[in-house]
């Protein structure tokens, strides 16, 4: 059983809660942990998309810099790697996942939220990649999804000064895609969450892929990607009910499975 993190399920709806106070510092632990939430999330039938969430007062604050000032080098090698498979392991989530952020989001807390597929974020947030401040770089995708999130210019200019953007630039500079006031920002990241509970599994899983692994390859390497995901849907259930129901009733009638 996780300590700091868990999984909460309410209608078709996966919730992942990180819970360290005060401020949901990501240690090694938290890291163990939310591989192994991420991928209870993905395989659970009973979750069709996901929430991140740190509560109500702040997201994530970045790694926990007390645990990581002690390491040699050797050691990080090592943990280095842990570092990067947590948020590798929600990005593989292969469900739509919202991050709501309220509070601060840095360092490790940013990196998190550039995992999943949109940021909703509270009127009240802070998001940020200080890392160079310590005199180090962001070590758990921040140099690699920051920059293809908000363009290389953008993102340099955020790592290289570690300074932090508040909701409103970041809403404008595409870090994050929805700003709420801080009391709504769960709920709205649940509702649109819950706009794909019994939608198409197979199809949504399938254009996440398409368009996660196209975008690390050339354009034609991308198009057959795109033609694979999508000749393969034609062996569901959901595909053949999709096009009987719309042929039959017109669109955004039908109902799937999710097989």
């Amino acid at each position: 059983m996780a300590e700091f993190v868990r999984l909460e399920v309410a209608d078709g709806v996966g919730t992942i809660r990180l819970d360290r106070p005060k401020m949901n510092a990501l240690d090694a632990q938290v890291q163990r942990e939310l591989i192994e939430v991420a991928r209870e999330a993905d395989e659970r039938d009973d979750v069709a998309a996901v929430v991140v969430y740190g509560g109500e007062r702040v997201f994530a604050a970045g790694a926990d810099v007390k645990q990581m000032a002690d390491m040699s080098y050797q050691e990080m090698v090592r943990h280095a790697h842990l570092l990067q498979d947590f948020t590798r392991a929600l990005a593989a989530i292969g469900k739509p996942t919202v991050a709501a952020i309220t509070g601060f989001a840095l360092g490790g807390g940013c990196e998190v939220a550039l995992a999943t597929d949109v940021r909703f974020a509270a009127d009240n947030a802070k998001l940020g990649q200080p890392e160079i401040l310590l005199g180090i770089i962001p070590g758990a995708g921040g140099t690699q999804r920051l920059a293809r999130l908000v363009g290389p210019s953008t993102a340099k200019d955020l790592i290289f000064s570690g300074r932090f953007v508040d909701a409103e630039e970041a809403l404008r500079i595409g870090l994050v895609d929805r700003v709420v006031p801080a009391a709504d920002v769960l709920t709205e990241a649940v509702a649109w969450a819950a706009q794909f509970v019994g939608g198409p599994a197979l199809a949504l899983r399938a254009a996440k892929s398409a368009v996660d692994r196209g975008l690390e390859v050339d354009l034609q390497s991308g198009l057959e990607i795109e033609r694979v995901e999508f000749t393969g849907l034609f062996a569901s259930e959901d595909a053949r009910a999709g096009m009987s129901s719309f042929v039959e009733n017109g669109p955004g009638q039908a109902t799937f499975t999710g097989r």
